[in-house]
């Protein structure tokens, strides 16, 4: 199927899954207040793993390649984004400042796939810039410059895995993620050593509720393997033009989302630097669309 717009159920699946990773943002901050960030994403990369990895056969990809995309999602993704969330900057914000993956993918394509970039992209990576960089000129205790470039490394490692990802090619990715996890997991788990230590570790352990545990397996079950099986559905059956500009609401769910449940403040300047970003995005995954209907005409 290559249709030119989603059905109305489909519609609704890929707008259950947008709100899945929007509000995602608000659920990991929820959880750091009982767990270091290092263990928890220890946990939630052990339960992508366990038990799929004994039902899912290894995907057609090297080893070298899934190791690489479970260091950069694991260690490099998740691991900087929840350090930025504990303490440095709003999930809100995180879940926009984030999405800058998009272009820094494109350059990562250029550098090593010879990618040629266009004007239209260029013009779009200037004008989210400007407002990552609104941003930054309004760091409080909230949001830190530590924060902010915590979460852009968050964005380059994403981005470095969006590239190693391409080069596994047509690959299930359910079975990619759980597979590439087996690297994943046990680099957390070393770091979280290192840095946190055992007491750290074990007072996380011992002192998570019901309610952290419910988080942690969100962040497996939910996050990852719906959002992903979802996902993947979907652009098996529609062309990416038409389902990928649904992720624009990510941000939109994840700065809801955290003032509804967090009361984070969305004064003037934050809304100024959501519309730049998310325009820079949309004009990025937009522009070739409409330039083809405008040629049409």
């Amino acid at each position: 199927m290559n249709a030119l717009s989603l059905s109305f159920r489909h519609i609704l699946l890929a707008l259950a899954v947008v709100a899945v990773w929007g509000t995602n943002f608000v659920v990991i901050k929820m959880a750091l207040a009982d767990l270091p960030p290092l263990l928890f994403a220890t946990l939630r990369f052990l339960f992508v793993l366990l038990p799929a990895v004994f039902f899912l056969p290894r995907p057609k990809a090297s080893w070298r390649n899934l190791a690489g995309y479970g260091l950069f999602i694991g260690a490099g993704q998740f691991g900087l984004l929840y350090i930025a969330i504990r303490a440095s900057i709003s999930p809100g914000l995180a879940s926009l400042v984030i999405q800058t993956q998009v272009f820094i993918t494109i350059g990562l394509s250029m550098l090593f796939a010879r990618d040629h970039v266009k004007a239209y992209q260029i013009l779009a990576l200037l004008i989210a810039m400007s407002g990552i960089v609104l941003i930054g000129i309004h760091a409080d205790k909230f949001t830190t410059p530590i924060g902010l470039c915590l979460t852009l490394g968050a964005a380059f490692s994403w981005a470095c895995g969006n590239v190693i990802n391409k080069q596994a090619g047509k690959i299930n990715m359910l079975s990619y993620v759980v597979w590439a996890s087996l690297f994943s997991f046990p680099a957390l788990a070393v770091l979280s050593c290192m840095f946190e230590g055992w007491p750290t570790i074990k007072s996380g352990l011992t002192g998570m509720h019901v309610t952290t545990w419910l988080a942690v397996l969100w962040q497996s079950i939910g996050n990852t393997m719906f959002g992903y099986v979802a996902w993947g559905w979907l652009l098996a059956r529609y062309s990416a033009a038409v389902v990928t500009p649904m992720a624009l609401l990510v941000p939109v769910f994840g700065m809801g989302a955290s003032g509804y449940f967090l009361h984070e403040t969305l004064p003037a300047w934050k809304m100024v630097a959501a519309t730049l970003v998310l325009s820079g995005l949309a004009l990025n995954i937009l522009w070739p669309q409409i330039s083809k209907k405008l040629a049409a005409k």
